[in-house]
């Protein structure tokens, strides 16, 4: 699907899923249509199937087919790095070689999250996983899954060749710095948004990103200017974004992108239950914020 030597690198859009009508039905068409439109407009790749694509609340075949059509629809050179979470290392390395069927180069994993695993639990989650032989990424997102990969665990995942890549999503810009001193080559890649010119100073290859779903052109420049040490240019449009990116980070981030992606002239539309929608207070701050970087021309 994709020849470059590490396809997670670059800005990797994780994809919401979009939802129609009463019983809330996945519209394959338009997340097919969705997927080459951020591949034309500057991004790298997608990871469907993560938090932003509701894949909690989504059935096996709905789970599916979401890779089969992202990779059916993503042009020659695009990345399609699925998110395999899953409760159990079983059910995760068989999304990681669902994947592996469908093409993908590489995937994207949790550490187990339906309990407080300890560091021998997660060394043996990611030894099952990758089984499937296609690289991991890791995902360390301590807010949701209680585990924090700490530099030191994440040393330990890549010296025994369990990751290639870490999505760090913690928010401490910290982290980077400590983490190439203890796994040397260990790609740290931005996982939120609100933090991607620090982490792009620092070095990061890639991120993994929510709000190009609503504003791809903006938001791949930003990234540029950012990992080439541009200031004088990333800077201004990292003020002028940051009031959206910071939603990134909040527990209604799905509903946010979504409202951002309507009000961008994209299809966003509802999310799964327990999603609930946003208050009036959060709606008119997403809406004020959207609408001001759609003035200011950016797209």
């Amino acid at each position: 699907m994709t020849g470059r030597e590490k396809p997670w690198h670059g800005v990797l859009v994780a994809t919401a899923l979009p939802l129609r009508g009463p019983e809330l039905t996945a519209d394959f068409d338009t997340f097919a249509e969705h997927v080459a439109w951020l591949a034309a407009n500057g991004c790298d790749g997608v990871t469907p199937n993560g938090s932003l694509g509701e894949y909690q609340t989504l059935s096996v075949e709905e789970r599916t087919r979401v890779v089969r059509t992202a990779v059916d629809a993503a042009p020659e050179g695009f990345t399609v790095m699925p998110g395999v979470a899953a409760y159990g290392a079983a059910e995760a390395r068989r999304w990681a070689e669902n994947a592996a069927e469908a093409g993908c180069p590489a995937v994207m994993l949790l550490p187990p999250n339906s309990y407080r695993a300890d560091e021998r639990a997660v060394l043996a989650h990611y030894r099952e996983v990758a089984k499937a032989g296609l690289p991991i990424v890791a995902y360390n997102n301590p807010f949701d899954t209680k585990v924090d990969l700490v530099p030191e665990l994440l040393a330990e995942l890549y010296a025994e060749g369990l990751i290639t890549a870490v999505k760090e999503f913690s928010g401490d810009v910290r982290r980077p710095y400590r983490i190439a001193e203890l796994a040397p080559g260990l790609d740290v890649l931005c996982g939120a948004d609100d933090v991607l010119l620090e982490l792009a100073v620092a070095g990061a290859p890639g991120w993994v990103a929510g709000y190009p779903n609503a504003f791809p052109k903006a938001t791949t420049e930003l990234w540029a200017a950012a990992s080439a040490g541009d200031l004088a240019k990333a800077l201004p449009l990292y003020r002028l974004l940051h009031p959206l990116l910071r939603w990134d980070s909040r527990t209604e981030f799905v509903q946010a992108i979504k409202l951002s992606m309507d009000i961008a002239g994209r299809y966003g539309g509802p999310c799964r239950q327990p999603r609930v929608p946003l208050t009036a207070e959060q709606e008119k701050a997403v809406r004020q914020a959207t609408e001001r970087a759609l003035e200011e021309g950016l797209s």
